[in-house]
């Protein structure tokens, strides 16, 4: 098997991912989530979380100090070990 991306390659270029297609909804919160190599296609599935100032929740901790809890986002990239390639995005209900 012929070198491809490490580990870190393949979440860096997941967060860009999220940065650069997501830049006019101004992603926020960009962290890593979850991340296993899929040996039967060669490929990072790296899932991402993220907020966006849009999508926030009101608590009884928010109602107190005047900030809204920004909710949560999660997708799977999948990203191609020996090209870099993001080949897809799904959405995803991260569990944690």
């Amino acid at each position: 098997m012929e070198a491809g991306m490490q580990i870190k390659d393949a979440i860096s270029t997941a967060k860009n991912y999220v940065r650069d297609i997501m830049a006019d909804e101004e992603p926020i919160n960009i962290g890593l989530e979850e991340i296993e190599f899929n040996e039967n296609n060669n490929e990072w599935e790296v899932t991402i979380g993220f907020s966006r100032p849009w999508n926030s929740v009101r608590n009884a901790m928010s109602t107190i100090t005047g900030e809204s809890a920004p909710k949560r986002a999660y997708r799977v990239f999948f990203i191609k070990d020996d090209t870099g390639e993001v080949r897809a995005m799904k959405r995803t209900d991260f569990g944690g």
